[in-house]
C-alpha cells in the first residue's frame, strides 16, 4: 500500500482536517490564494501543527489531476476495512443497520457521488468488491465532498459471501434491478437492510442478484430506460429513509 495519499479541493481537505487531522503530513497551498475559506483552513491546520507549503499553480498541477482549487493535502493512508468489519457493524447498529452495496461501479466519480449520498442518507457503510470496482482515490474523495472520511468503505474479496454474512445477522438484502416486478414504492424497506446497486448497463452480476432476498425496480415513466447509478442510488436510499422515518 502507498504510504502517501493525496487529497485535493477545499472541502475534501477541510473534512480530513476536521475528522482525522493526525493523517495530514503537509498541505500545499497555491501562491496568491488569500480568500477567507483558504485562510480559515490554513489557520486550522497551523493549530494542529501541520506544515503549510506555498507553491506555484504549475507545481500543484503536477501533483494531482483534477480541479484542486489551489489546495492539496499530503496524507497518511486512511483506514482500510474488510469483511470482518461487517460483523462489527452488525453488533454496533443492530436492527438499525443500513448498508449500501455497490456491485461493479468502476467510475470513481460515481463511487464518490454514491458515498456522498450514502452519508446524507445515514448509511453506516458502503461495501464494494476488491476487483471490478473503483477504489478509494483522490477523485473519489473530491466528488464525495467529505463523505469519504465519514462513511467506512468496506472492500471485500467475495461480494456474494459478504452478502451472506450480512444475512446471517438478520439483514434483509434488497437489490435494484430493472426487470424486477415489484417497484421501489411497493416494497417494505425497513432496517436492518442492505441495498444493492449494480453498474449502469450491466447491472448486478448474476450471482449477486441470486443472493438478494428481494428485487425492486424504480418505475420509469419516460423514454429513458435507466438512470445513472449515483442518481438511482439516491432515489432508493431516500425511499428507505422515508419509510424508516414514517
Amino acid at each position: 500500500m502507498s504510504q502517501t495519499e493525496w487529497i485535493y479541493g477545499i472541502h475534501s481537505v477541510a473534512s480530513v482536517l476536521k475528522s482525522q487531522p493526525q493523517r495530514l503530513l503537509r498541505i500545499h497551498v497555491q501562491q496568491g490564494r488569500q480568500d477567507d475559506r483558504v485562510q480559515k483552513l490554513i489557520d486550522n491546520a497551523q493549530r494542529e501543527n501541520i506544515e503549510i507549503a506555498r507553491e506555484p499553480r504549475k507545481q500543484l498541477d503536477k501533483l494531482v489531476e483534477g480541479n484542486h482549487q489551489g489546495i492539496i493535502a499530503e496524507c497518511r493512508p486512511g483506514e482500510q476495512y474488510d469483511e470482518d468489519f461487517l460483523d462489527v457493524l452488525a453488533e454496533r447498529h443492530g436492527c438499525a443497520l443500513f448498508v449500501l452495496v455497490l456491485d461493479g461501479v468502476t467510475d470513481p466519480h460515481n463511487l464518490g457521488a454514491c458515498m456522498r449520498t450514502a452519508e446524507a442518507a445515514g448509511v453506516h457503510a458502503v461495501v464494494i468488491p476488491r476487483d471490478n470496482s473503483a477504489s478509494m482515490t483522490s477523485t473519489v474523495r473530491k466528488v464525495a465532498a467529505g463523505a469519504a472520511d465519514l462513511v467506512p468503505l468496506v472492500v471485500v474479496t467475495n461480494l456474494s459471501r459478504a452478502i451472506k454474512q450480512l444475512q446471517q445477522h438478520g439483514v434483509w438484502v434488497i437489490g435494484a434491478a430493472g426487470e424486477a416486478t415489484e417497484t421501489l414504492y411497493q416494497a417494505r424497506l425497513k432496517t436492518p437492510m442492505a441495498l444493492v446497486m449494480g453498474a449502469e448497463g450491466s447491472g448486478m452480476r448474476r450471482l449477486t442478484k441470486e443472493n438478494c432476498d428481494e428485487l425492486i425496480a424504480i418505475p420509469m415513466l419516460g423514454e429513458t430506460s435507466s438512470l445513472n447509478v449515483s442518481v438511482a442510488t439516491g432515489v432508493c436510499l431516500f425511499e428507505v429513509v422515508r419509510q424508516n422515518r414514517a
